[in-house]
């Protein structure tokens, strides 16, 4: 539930920069042992600014936070089923409040129980477009998530400006089957862009998910946000089609920090409808 009327209504206007960013609550899932996971994710109203929220007052999930691990630097546009917050099997009718200020704007999203808002594979799968265009794609059924393994250090000390290599390895059960997205000017293309529809196969990108300072990837990562402007790298993309896996199942590339500070970086392996993440700190230095 999203404390901002304007959210969907915004999604139509075309807004490069000077926009606001908005939590929103994904909803909740069922664990094996009686837990609940929220699931959080955000709208950044812009459609090229990533704007950076440091963890405080303007960045801040209670109770139990304001760090409840949430991301400090917002990509463009929606950004689905980030955030994981367990809560205990009694949690009963309370809340989860995410609370971001940008630009003098403050909204919140508050992760509840509420029956409505209940998720599982099949609700985030459509999501994220995975269904096509319309969605219920039976070749959704029975899909897993990636199996995703880093290697190297999960907290790392390098230089600015230094070339570091990251390299992961993610493995599929190849579910849905890969499947690009409608060309440009066809019937599907049309209705893709009135319902969630993303191209689907596996892929691997890595992103920042905390740190404000200039970061390169060579080679350029795959997008992770939704982007539907024609001619981009984005999986939302007419035209774009997932490009093959390495053979050995190992993506390899480099990232370079152009200013110290502290960041994360997150790997995402995603085949379209479900994902798998996992997360590196970087301590750079001059």
């Amino acid at each position: 539930m999203v404390a901002s009327a304007g959210l969907f209504r915004a999604s139509a206007q075309i807004n490069a920069t000077g926009q606001d960013v908005v939590p929103v609550f994904e909803g909740w899932e069922q664990n094996g042992d009686g837990t609940f996971d929220l699931v959080f994710g955000y709208f950044n109203r812009n459609w090229e600014e990533e704007v950076d929220i440091p963890i405080g007052p303007g960045n801040g999930i209670e109770p139990g936070g304001p760090d409840r691990g949430q991301p400090t630097h917002f990509l463009p546009r929606r950004n689905r089923f980030l955030v994981r917050i367990r809560v205990p099997a009694d949690f009963g009718k309370n809340e989860i409040v995410w609370t971001l200020t940008t630009r003098g704007k403050t909204t919140r999203a508050y992760g509840t129980l509420k029956p409505d808002y209940f998720i599982d594979d099949i609700v985030i799968m459509n999501n994220n477009g995975a269904g096509g265009a319309g969605g219920g794609n039976p070749d959704t059924i029975g899909n897993k998530p990636p199996v995703l393994k880093l290697e190297g250090e999960t907290r790392r000390s390098i230089k600015a400006g230094q070339p570091v290599t990251l390299a992961a390895v993610a493995t599929d059960d190849g579910k849905p089957r890969a499947r690009a997205m409608p060309p440009p000017q066809s019937e599907g293309a049309r209705a893709a862009r009135g319902t969630p529809n993303s191209a689907t196969g596996l892929r691997l990108s890595w992103f920042v998910y905390r740190g404000a300072g200039r970061v390169t990837f060579d080679p350029p990562q795959i997008e992770v946000w939704e982007d539907y402007r024609d001619g981009t790298n984005s999986p939302w993309s007419l035209g774009w089609r997932t490009p093959p896996a390495p053979a050995d199942g190992r993506w390899v590339s480099q990232v370079t920090f152009a200013e110290p500070g502290t960041y994360v970086l997150r790997c995402l392996a995603h085949d379209g409808g479900l994902s798998a993440f996992e997360d590196v700190t970087f301590t750079v230095s001059r």
